[in-house]
């Protein structure tokens, strides 16, 4: 039987080890510098962006930025007192390129948004029956800041894994007022976290959740899991019945560096003209927060428009508000940076919490 020599098995032996305790190192250090970050951040706002749960390890997004590797995702379903960033964090850091999606039927995705409605309507009963029928289910939280939030998601971790549709959070302090989309959770590096933070600091959120990598595997093309720009997904269904409640929504990307480098962030209000106003709002916010905005209202901003996401085609036709934004890496990068950008997005989903648009 051939084989490696003996030395050369004990060098690789050597190496994967040395990778081995590297790697621990790494979260080790991780975990310190996130227990750190949350001491010294004390408000929910900047707790949130700040990514108290852990930062997400990587990003891939064709154009954008690279993959990473796989790593197993704990899904506790208990319901009671978590830690919501840590809890989604967690669930975003198991979706890499390489991971399952299935394109879900019609009447599933009729189902998950039908449930979304129903919760919403406040008939939370009728909640529960629409989404146990496809295999999901509707959970009570309670965040580490005492905040309540409802989690619909997949009934099991299985079905999470192998289906890869998603979740929605919603804030239960009282009426929802907007709502936050993120479309290329890991596929973005920790736009999650701008989603996380901006749904803890502003009351009257929604938090729409993609559950793939945008490259993952369906078996159906390389692109079925890009849930930004596919009609056929629980994303889409979520967004667009939202969108008929009249909740305006901001879309968070994420870009590479090189891809406008002397912009930190691209804003677009999609492809109709309601979400304008707020995305004249919002840039200037940005820009109060030290950051270089490209508004595509005023020039071209390369391949970032977001002029063909169907969530903003569907939000332009239906005349609701719509915003796209794209952050660089660098600003992903840095936990302050971070938290200066849910500072910015905060200024608009807190005008339209409050129904000053």
């Amino acid at each position: 039987m051939t084989g490696q020599p003996e030395t050369a098995r004990s060098e690789r032996t050597v190496r994967i080890a040395r990778t081995a305790r590297a790697a621990r190192a790494s979260r080790a250090a991780r975990a310190v510098r996130t227990a750190l970050l949350c001491a010294l951040l004390g408000a929910p706002l900047l707790a949130g962006a700040a990514a108290c749960g852990g930062p997400s390890a990587g990003d891939g997004d064709g154009r954008k930025d690279t993959t990473r590797s796989r790593r197993a995702a704990p899904h506790p379903h208990a319901t009671g007192t978590v830690d919501l960033a840590r809890r989604i964090t967690d669930y975003t850091d198991g979706m890499t390129a390489d991971g399952s999606y299935r394109i879900p039927t019609e009447r599933e995705r009729r189902a998950v948004a039908d449930g979304v409605r129903a919760l919403l309507d406040g008939d939370r009963a009728a909640a529960g029956r629409r989404l146990s029928g496809v295999g999901y289910a509707v959970r009570d939280l309670v965040d580490s800041s005492g905040t309540r939030y409802a989690e619909i998601a997949d009934a099991t971790r299985e079905g999470e894994v192998r289906r890869g549709w998603g979740r929605v959070y919603v804030d239960l302090r009282g009426p929802v007022r907007w709502q936050v989309q993120v479309p290329h959770p890991s596929a973005d590096q920790r736009t999650e976290q701008l989603g996380i933070g901006l749904l803890r600091g502003t009351p009257g959120g929604v938090l729409v959740l993609a559950g793939a990598h945008r490259a993952a595997d369906s078996g159906d093309g390389p692109d079925a899991a890009d849930v930004a720009h596919r009609r056929d997904s629980v994303f889409a269904a979520v967004s667009d019945a939202l969108a008929d409640r009249r909740l305006p929504a901001l879309q968070v990307h994420g870009f590479a560096d090189s891809s406008l480098p002397e912009h930190d962030v691209v804003v677009s209000p999609g492809s109709g003209e309601a979400g304008l106003p707020s995305a004249r709002g919002l840039a200037a916010a940005y820009r109060a927060q030290g950051m270089r905005v490209c508004e595509v209202w005023e020039r071209y901003c390369g391949r970032l428009e977001g002029r063909t996401n169907v969530e903003g085609e569907y939000a332009g036709e239906a005349g609701v508000p719509f915003v796209h934004v794209e952050h660089n890496r660098r600003i992903r990068d840095d936990d302050a940076l971070i938290a200066k950008a849910v500072r910015a997005l905060a200024e608009v989903a807190g005008r339209w919490g409050t129904g000053r648009g």
